[in-house]
C-alpha cells in the first residue's frame, strides 16, 4: 500500500519563486469523492495520465496511482464530477524534502498553496519565511474540494 504523508500551507508573498523550478502544468479531475476516498485522473505535462485512488482523512492517507491511456483519460473525463483543476506545479527544494507550489489558474485564481510530502508524519521540517499558515487539516483546501465547490 502507498501511504502519502503531506502538509499544506498557504504562503506569504511570493518570496518562494527564488530557488523555484519553472513549473510544471497539471490537469485533473474527480471521479468520485466521498468521506475517505476519493478517484482523480492526473495530466501532467510531459507524462501520461494517471488514476490516483485516495484512501482514508488526515495527514497520511493510502495513494495508489497507475498510468491509464489518454484515450481512456478522454473518455473519463465525459464522466467526472465537478470542475476541472488546472495548475502549474513549481518544485522548491528544502533540505530533505521538496516543497510543491502549485498556482491554480481559472476559477481557482489566485489561490496558491505549498505541499510538503514527507517520509514520517513527525519528519521536521524547517519552514521558510514563505510559508504561512498551515490548512493541512482545513479540508476546503483539498484538490477535491477545489473540484467540487471553488475557492475557500
Amino acid at each position: 500500500m502507498g501511504i502519502e504523508i503531506e502538509r499544506k500551507f498557504l504562503l506569504n508573498g511570493d518570496g518562494w519563486r527564488q530557488g523555484a523550478d519553472e513549473g510544471t502544468m497539471i490537469r485533473q479531475f474527480y471521479l468520485a469523492v466521498r468521506e475517505g476516498l476519493s478517484i482523480r485522473v492526473r495530466h501532467r505535462e510531459g507524462r501520461p495520465p494517471v488514476l490516483t485512488v485516495k484512501t482514508g482523512s488526515g495527514p497520511a492517507r493510502g495513494e495508489y496511482e497507475y498510468p491509464i491511456p489518454e484515450r481512456d483519460a478522454r473518455e473519463l473525463e465525459g464522466a467526472r464530477i465537478g470542475h476541472v483543476v488546472e495548475k502549474r506545479r513549481h518544485l522548491h527544494p528544502l533540505g530533505d524534502v521538496t516543497i510543491e507550489i502549485d498556482v491554480f489558474s481559472g476559477s481557482l485564481s489566485p489561490l496558491v498553496l505549498a505541499e510538503i510530502e514527507l517520509p514520517a508524519i513527525d519528519h521536521p521540517v524547517p519552514l521558510p519565511a514563505w510559508i504561512g499558515a498551515e490548512v493541512s487539516a482545513d479540508k476546503r483546501y483539498t484538490n477535491a474540494s477545489l473540484a467540487l465547490n471553488g475557492p475557500p
